[in-house]
């Protein structure tokens, strides 16, 4: 059977070789949208074939102690891969709409190995229609969403609490990867936390940065050079081990509650309990924010330099996130125009910017060493 499957692979209906002086010859892109597919395709089989392997005791009588430890011996795969595959199989016996989905390529492999940790047989059907409305990389927080609104609360809650968890590898070049499981409004806590860490340590030496660095790639380094700028995943896990190991003893970090009348979310739309939302309201500073009768946060502005906290607000919730690459990681106040120009800070010429975004507008518009550095302020006050 496994070998009928390679040689469906090679030789199936769907291949098409096309020579270069073929008269409407396959672009690039062509071939691999179909190859993706068909990669999902041989995942689909891989996964069915698993669980009827794992109901055999063909791995018993090889002498392995499971069935996915005989798969990750003989397919050169992790073990938790294995374990995976069997786990999605046995699952998509009982969702036919979802195998459906899968097998006529209406859905990816990769939306559907999400969507069997939630779905059931009456729920699988509204599932599809979501994932067919998000891209794969929103699809956790899309269903994470929908979850909130079809399980009972301390349900879900409870679920949190028992698949909370920390684990971590050693990878082959000396590297360690960690994998953190913490409930959103937790979590949000602890992201918080870590980028006042970054900001605190981009503010401390922006102006340096900006005086003498024109290309938004590079930063000066303790020597007189330049050296590569950090990527944010580099800056986010330098100031965890500062925060660890005890440099951020006197950081303050705000987490911001968006309670509405379809539920509460953090900033960047991860849903959260109510119940998450009442304990932090047991031991929290709160601050309103006022909305219009359209649902428009409530202007505010003045002549300072910096942002007032309720203007960061009613910017924060105006834009909700950067407004050139939609990113919601190290936002920023950017006055447009510049406040040397303006002289003054008002709302409406404040726009949200991720700490990229904003480093390389000015650098596009030659600001750099032509006046004082841009506001460097945390877009979630």
């Amino acid at each position: 059977m496994a070998l009928q499957l390679v040689q469906d692979a090679m030789h199936g209906p769907n291949l098409r070789l096309v020579s270069p002086s073929a008269v409407e010859p396959v672009g690039l892109g062509d071939r691999l949208v179909e190859m993706g597919w068909r990669a999902s395709d041989s995942h689909h089989q891989v996964v069915r074939l698993a669980a009827e392997f794992a109901g055999t005791v063909e791995w018993s009588v090889a002498g392995c102690s499971s069935a996915a430890q005989w798969m990750s011996e003989r397919l050169d795969v992790a073990l938790r891969t294995a374990r995976e595959w069997i786990a999605v199989g046995r699952a998509l016996r009982g969702l036919p709409v979802l195998d459906a989905a899968l097998s006529d390529r209406t859905l990816s492999y990769a939306k559907v190995r999400m969507l069997v940790r939630t779905a059931t047989p009456e729920t699988e059907s509204e599932l599809v229609g979501l994932a067919r409305s998000v891209s794969a990389g929103a699809l956790g927080s899309a269903v994470a969403a929908w979850s909130r609104a079809h399980e009972p609360e301390d349900v879900r809650d409870e679920r949190h609490r028992e698949t909370r968890g920390l684990s971590w590898r050693v990878e082959p070049d000396g590297l360690t990867t960690g994998t953190l499981r913490l409930p959103a409004d937790v979590a949000g806590g602890v992201m918080a936390l870590i980028d006042a860490a970054v900001m605190r340590h981009r503010r401390s030496r922006g102006d340096r940065d900006a005086a003498h660095v024109s290309d938004p790639e590079f930063i000066e380094d303790d020597l007189g050079g330049t050296a590569p700028f950090p990527t944010l995943a580099q800056q986010r896990v330098d100031a965890l081990v500062s925060v660890l190991c005890g440099g951020g003893a006197d950081l303050v970090a705000e987490v911001v509650l968006h309670v509405r009348g379809d539920g509460a979310t953090l900033d960047d739309g991860s849903p959260i309990s109510q119940s998450a939302v009442i304990g932090a309201l047991s031991g929290g500073f709160v601050r309103a924010l006022i909305h219009d009768a359209a649902g428009t946060p409530v202007n505010a502005s003045g002549r300072q330099r910096h942002p007032t906290t309720r203007q960061k607000r009613v910017v924060t919730e105006r834009d909700r996130r950067c407004v050139d690459c939609g990113g919601h990681d190290l936002l920023e106040f950017d006055h447009v125009p510049e406040f040397a120009i303006s002289g003054h800070t008002y709302v409406d010429e404040l726009q949200l910017r991720c700490a990229a975004c904003h480093r390389a507008r000015h650098v596009r518009s030659g600001l750099r060493g032509s006046g004082p550095a841009p506001t460097r302020e945390r877009g979630t006050p």
